[in-house]
């Protein structure tokens, strides 16, 4: 099992500290939510079974790339992603900057968790039709991994066209690894057909049992059974018996907060390391 940490639970003030903390103590990777701007009407939720969003329109937001890249130059081994990226938001050429950029500068340590999206008004606010995130990611996952690693880029798709274009550097991974979240059926074969790894909020090992089984039929179907693949949730892990529970449900990567107030997380990262990792 590899153990994660994600800053949404953390006042930015500390994402610094916690994230060279994380890396000191063996924790995998460090995953930063992202909303490019929230809109004052919000409707909707990304957990299942919720009705309002999780989070206010006045939360502090930072560009990724950028955030990243200055705990990427805090930091030695650890992991450094996103919880999730509105890809399909931006132009290609604008994401593979910044992630290009980011695993130049950490030697090989970016990682992308990317979705569709379930803020219909922030597409609106953007001038984008909601409709057409889910094409737009997909198009866009594709059009990145051509930029990091093809010498001379060309496309012609509905969303993004361009002629020929050069893009250096290249990043040191060949290419980022680029995993796909969402729990809509949609989102599942978009992972599978499309993903190096699926990443998933507010699981359970149970919810989570159910998306890897249909996961993997997705991926038997589009013939990718052989291809690296992760499955990354976020969930509680108190117990013995919990962390075997999400071992059996085929997790390969927990995303943790085992802090309930910002002012806790270094003490709560050295327990939590002291029993789970450190064994």
């Amino acid at each position: 099992m590899k153990f994660a940490i994600t800053f949404g639970r953390l006042h930015p003030r500390l994402w610094a500290e916690a994230a060279e903390a994380a890396d000191g103590l063996g924790f995998e990777s460090a995953w930063l939510p992202e909303h490019l701007v929230l809109p004052k009407e919000m409707a909707g939720s990304p957990f299942a079974g919720a009705e309002h969003p999780p989070v206010p329109p006045e939360t502090q937001l930072f560009d990724p790339g950028s955030m990243l890249s200055f705990l990427a130059a805090r930091t030695r081994s650890i992991r450094l992603g996103t919880y999730v990226y509105l890809l399909g938001l931006r132009h290609p050429f604008i994401t593979a900057r910044a992630f290009g950029t980011l695993d130049w500068l950490s030697s090989g340590r970016a990682v992308i968790g990317a979705g569709a999206g379930w803020l219909r008004s922030e597409w609106e606010a953007l001038g984008i039709d909601p409709a057409t995130r889910g094409a737009r990611l997909e198009e866009a996952i594709g059009v990145c991994r051509r930029l990091w690693t093809e010498e001379t880029v060309a496309h012609d798709g509905p969303f993004f066209p361009f002629a020929a274009v050069a893009f250096e550097p290249k990043p040191v991974q060949q290419p980022i690894p680029i995993h796909v979240g969402g729990e809509s059926a949609v989102a599942l074969r978009r992972a599978a057909r499309l993903g190096d790894g699926w990443i998933g909020m507010g699981a359970t090992p149970e919810s989570a049992a159910a998306v890897v089984a249909t996961i993997r039929r997705h991926r038997h179907e589009a013939g990718r059974l052989e291809t690296a693949f992760e499955i990354t949730v976020g969930g509680a892990c108190s117990t013995e018996d919990d962390l075997l529970s999400w071992e059996q449900a085929g997790v390969d990567r927990l995303i943790v907060t085992p802090w309930r107030r910002s002012a806790e997380v270094l003490d709560a990262l050295e327990s939590f390391a002291r029993r789970f990792i450190e064994r």
